[in-house]
Protein backbone atom coordinates (compact mmCIF):
# COMPACT_ATOMS: atom_id res chain seq x y z
CA UNK A 1 0.00 0.00 0.00
CA UNK A 2 1.41 3.62 -0.96
CA UNK A 3 1.62 5.91 2.23
CA UNK A 4 1.95 9.59 1.51
CA UNK A 5 3.13 12.04 3.65
CA UNK A 6 2.39 15.55 3.56
CA UNK A 7 3.58 18.69 5.55
CA UNK A 8 0.95 21.25 6.52
CA UNK A 9 1.01 24.64 8.17
CA UNK A 10 -0.72 28.46 7.43
CA UNK A 11 0.53 28.43 4.07
CA UNK A 12 -1.42 28.10 0.58
CA UNK A 13 0.95 25.44 -1.15
CA UNK A 14 0.13 23.45 2.04
CA UNK A 15 -3.29 23.02 1.23
CA UNK A 16 -1.94 22.00 -2.20
CA UNK A 17 -0.18 19.47 -1.89
CA UNK A 18 -2.30 18.29 0.93
CA UNK A 19 -5.16 17.86 -2.29
CA UNK A 20 -2.79 16.41 -4.24
CA UNK A 21 -1.71 13.98 -1.81
CA UNK A 22 -5.20 13.17 -0.86
CA UNK A 23 -6.11 12.55 -4.34
CA UNK A 24 -2.79 9.86 -4.86
CA UNK A 25 -4.18 8.13 -1.61
CA UNK A 26 -7.79 8.27 -2.61
CA UNK A 27 -6.75 6.98 -6.47
CA UNK A 28 -3.91 4.41 -5.37
CA UNK A 29 -5.88 2.73 -2.86
CA UNK A 30 -3.53 3.91 -0.43
CA UNK A 31 -3.40 6.17 2.90
CA UNK A 32 -1.83 9.37 4.16
CA UNK A 33 0.31 10.51 6.65
CA UNK A 34 -0.41 14.40 7.66
CA UNK A 35 2.61 16.27 9.78
CA UNK A 36 0.83 19.75 11.31
CA UNK A 37 3.96 22.16 11.92
CA UNK A 38 3.62 24.25 14.69
CA UNK A 39 6.09 26.92 14.48
CA UNK A 40 8.49 27.47 17.68
CA UNK A 41 7.45 29.44 20.00
CA UNK A 42 9.65 32.41 21.68
CA UNK A 43 10.62 32.26 24.86
CA UNK A 44 8.24 33.79 27.64
CA UNK A 45 9.64 34.38 30.86
CA UNK A 46 6.58 33.20 32.62
CA UNK A 47 6.19 29.56 32.66
CA UNK A 48 2.24 29.76 32.35
CA UNK A 49 2.16 31.96 29.70
CA UNK A 50 4.88 30.04 27.61
CA UNK A 51 2.54 26.72 28.15
CA UNK A 52 -0.64 28.72 27.38
CA UNK A 53 1.24 30.10 24.32
CA UNK A 54 2.38 26.59 23.16
CA UNK A 55 -1.52 25.13 24.05
CA UNK A 56 -2.73 27.77 21.88
CA UNK A 57 -0.48 27.16 18.80
CA UNK A 58 -0.94 23.15 19.49
CA UNK A 59 -4.52 23.57 18.80
CA UNK A 60 -4.37 25.59 15.76
CA UNK A 61 -2.56 22.95 14.16
CA UNK A 62 -4.70 19.96 15.41
CA UNK A 63 -7.98 22.76 13.70
CA UNK A 64 -6.13 22.88 10.96
CA UNK A 65 -5.43 18.70 10.55
CA UNK A 66 -8.83 17.87 12.11
CA UNK A 67 -10.55 20.42 8.98
CA UNK A 68 -8.12 18.41 6.20
CA UNK A 69 -8.61 14.80 7.69
CA UNK A 70 -12.63 16.01 7.25
CA UNK A 71 -12.19 17.52 3.72
CA UNK A 72 -10.41 13.74 2.54
CA UNK A 73 -12.95 11.42 4.41
CA UNK A 74 -15.89 13.40 2.30
CA UNK A 75 -13.81 12.53 -0.83
CA UNK A 76 -14.14 9.12 0.13
CA UNK A 77 -10.69 8.49 1.24
CA UNK A 78 -9.48 6.76 4.53
CA UNK A 79 -8.98 8.56 8.05
CA UNK A 80 -4.96 9.98 7.72
CA UNK A 81 -2.87 9.23 10.23
CA UNK A 82 -2.28 12.89 11.77
CA UNK A 83 0.99 14.07 13.95
CA UNK A 84 1.12 17.64 15.53
CA UNK A 85 4.86 18.42 15.87
CA UNK A 86 6.50 21.49 17.01
CA UNK A 87 10.21 22.24 15.66
CA UNK A 88 12.48 22.50 12.61
CA UNK A 89 10.82 21.38 9.92
CA UNK A 90 13.42 19.47 8.01
CA UNK A 91 14.35 17.89 11.21
CA UNK A 92 11.08 16.82 11.74
CA UNK A 93 10.33 15.25 8.71
CA UNK A 94 13.24 13.69 8.34
CA UNK A 95 12.98 12.24 11.94
CA UNK A 96 9.41 11.14 11.20
CA UNK A 97 10.97 9.22 7.48
CA UNK A 98 13.39 7.56 9.85
CA UNK A 99 10.71 6.30 12.35
CA UNK A 100 8.15 5.30 9.50
CA UNK A 101 9.54 3.21 6.79
CA UNK A 102 6.16 2.69 5.39
CA UNK A 103 6.43 6.13 3.43
CA UNK A 104 6.26 5.81 -0.17
CA UNK A 105 6.32 9.09 -0.93
CA UNK A 106 7.27 12.87 0.86
CA UNK A 107 4.63 15.27 -1.19
CA UNK A 108 5.50 19.07 -0.35
CA UNK A 109 4.26 22.16 -1.60
CA UNK A 110 6.34 24.93 -3.85
CA UNK A 111 5.67 28.47 -2.81
CA UNK A 112 3.98 30.83 -5.29
CA UNK A 113 6.38 33.90 -4.77
CA UNK A 114 9.72 33.77 -3.82
CA UNK A 115 11.70 30.43 -3.34
CA UNK A 116 10.07 27.36 -3.05
CA UNK A 117 10.27 27.05 0.76
CA UNK A 118 12.47 25.87 3.06
CA UNK A 119 11.28 22.19 3.15
CA UNK A 120 11.26 22.09 -0.88
CA UNK A 121 14.81 23.56 -1.11
CA UNK A 122 16.10 20.77 1.55
CA UNK A 123 14.40 18.06 0.60
CA UNK A 124 15.06 18.27 -3.30
CA UNK A 125 18.49 19.41 -2.83
CA UNK A 126 21.98 17.65 -1.26
CA UNK A 127 19.28 16.04 1.33
CA UNK A 128 17.36 14.12 -2.12
CA UNK A 129 19.96 11.75 -2.57
CA UNK A 130 19.82 9.90 0.64
CA UNK A 131 15.88 9.47 1.37
CA UNK A 132 14.27 6.46 1.44
CA UNK A 133 11.23 7.90 -0.62
CA UNK A 134 10.66 10.16 -3.77
CA UNK A 135 10.02 13.67 -3.24
CA UNK A 136 6.67 15.30 -4.98
CA UNK A 137 6.44 19.08 -5.45
CA UNK A 138 3.27 20.10 -6.12
CA UNK A 139 3.20 23.65 -7.69
CA UNK A 140 1.04 26.39 -5.57
CA UNK A 141 -0.69 27.89 -8.58
CA UNK A 142 -2.36 24.69 -9.59
CA UNK A 143 -5.68 25.09 -9.06
CA UNK A 144 -7.98 22.50 -7.67
CA UNK A 145 -8.62 20.83 -11.49
CA UNK A 146 -5.04 20.73 -12.03
CA UNK A 147 -4.62 18.77 -9.28
CA UNK A 148 -7.65 16.40 -10.12
CA UNK A 149 -6.11 16.33 -13.50
CA UNK A 150 -2.71 15.44 -12.54
CA UNK A 151 -3.29 13.21 -9.34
Amino acid sequence: MRVYLVIIDNTDEALVALRFASRRAIKTDGSLHIIALMEPQPFVAFAGVQATIEEEARERAQALAATAAGSILSEGGAMPVISVKQGDGVSVVRDYLKDHPEISALVLGAAIDGGPGPLVSHFTGAAAGVLTCPVFVVPGSLSEADIDRLS
